[in-house]
């Protein structure tokens, strides 16, 4: 039976177990100019000591305006490459795989002084009114994904995500909530979505997987449900996706926000679904620290990885925990072994 802590291969990369820190937003980019501080080296870093195979840098913004804060991180200059790569040296020499989750908030860009979006909607009451953006600005802006995707490759990384959830940019367009144009981008809601796939595709060693994080429904009246989340992601693999991420919502309130229950492991069923219907690795996230649980998804085959987002932020070692609980200390640093003596292979 196949555990968490089993190695995994997809196309060239091979990670030491299937343990995941997703990307979280640590709004620490002090000096607003989207770089890496010591706090970003230090907080990754500890991840990678605590036993992450795959390590997802947080969200980072393909322009100014993208940013949901000022103080997110940012890859639209090649000023920004050297301080990822401090992060990606800084990983790997503990073992960890590292990727980038690239983006842009949208209708979400707190700070911007006029955000964008696929139509004019506020986000809420207190947001501001986006501006559509043309025709024009949309070929622009996949083309500013994939520079922050070349970016991201010379900087070191070992995969790329595209964040396609959670209400940012990517699902305004493919939401027909957010997305009221009536010209071809209104027409087939995917097309965005699936342009910056096959734009950032051309940016990436063959072996390299593309990963594209998806809110599979959306706790919204007039919102999408799995079957069309299915349905438009299809278009997604076709384009060049090779792992699927799977969360939900974003559009209104997102399911760790309390809707609809917020029981342990809710968002798997979507998981399970996307590695039902397709064929690719599939990444499972949500509410899923505790050990045994997090097992589980992967030994019952409902998801090739695990995600443990506010786990880890809770305890950077999260990982050897699991490897404790398992008694399976194959990727446990060796300055470490002796608390896990007992069990060493």
């Amino acid at each position: 039976m196949v555990s968490i802590v089993d190695e995994l291969q997809i196309k060239g990369l091979k990670l030491k177990n299937r343990i995941v820190m997703p990307p979280m937003c640590q709004y620490s980019s002090l000096a607003e100019d989207g770089q890496v501080t010591d706090w970003h080296l230090q907080h990754y870093a500890s991840r990678a000591v605590g036993g992450a195979g795959l390590i997802i840098i947080e969200m980072t913004d393909i322009e100014p305006d993208g940013r949901i804060t000022n103080h997110d991180l940012g890859l639209w200059s090649d000023q920004q490459i050297a301080g990822i790569k401090k992060i990606v040296a800084a990983c790997h020499q503990y073992g960890a795989k590292v990727g980038i989750q690239i983006a842009h908030a949208g209708r979400k860009a707190l700070d911007a002084q006029v955000p964008v979006s696929a139509s004019p909607i506020a986000y809420d009451d207190a947001s501001k009114i986006p501006r559509e953006l043309s025709t024009s600005e949309i070929e622009a802006m996949v083309e500013k994904f994939g520079q922050a995707a070349r970016r991201a490759v010379a900087a070191g990384v070992d995969t790329i995500e595209i964040h396609g959830a959670h209400g940012y940019l990517i699902h305004q367009f493919q939401s027909r909530y957010t997305n009221h144009r009536k010209d071809i981008y209104g027409q087939k809601l995917s097309l965005f979505g699936s342009q910056v796939v096959a734009r950032v595709k051309q940016e990436l060693p063959s072996s390299m997987p593309l990963i594209m994080r998806i809110s599979a429904i959306e706790y919204v009246e007039n919102g999408y449900g799995l079957s069309e989340s299915l349905d438009f992601s299809a278009d997604y693999l076709a384009a060049g996706v090779d792992v699927f991420h799977i969360s939900s919502g974003g559009e209104g309130p997102i399911g760790s926000g309390g809707q609809p229950g917020v029981h342990a492991g809710y968002q798997v069923p979507f998981a399970q679904a996307y590695k039902e219907r397709f064929d690719i690795p599939v990444i499972a996230v949500g509410k899923l620290s505790d050990y045994q649980l997090a097992n589980a998804v992967i030994g019952n085959e409902a998801a090739d990885l695990i995600a443990v987002g506010r786990g880890m932020l809770r305890n950077p070692y999260w990982a050897l925990a699991m490897a404790d609980q398992l008694k399976d200390s194959h990727f446990v640093p060796k300055q470490y072994e002796r608390a896990f003596s007992r069990h060493l292979k």
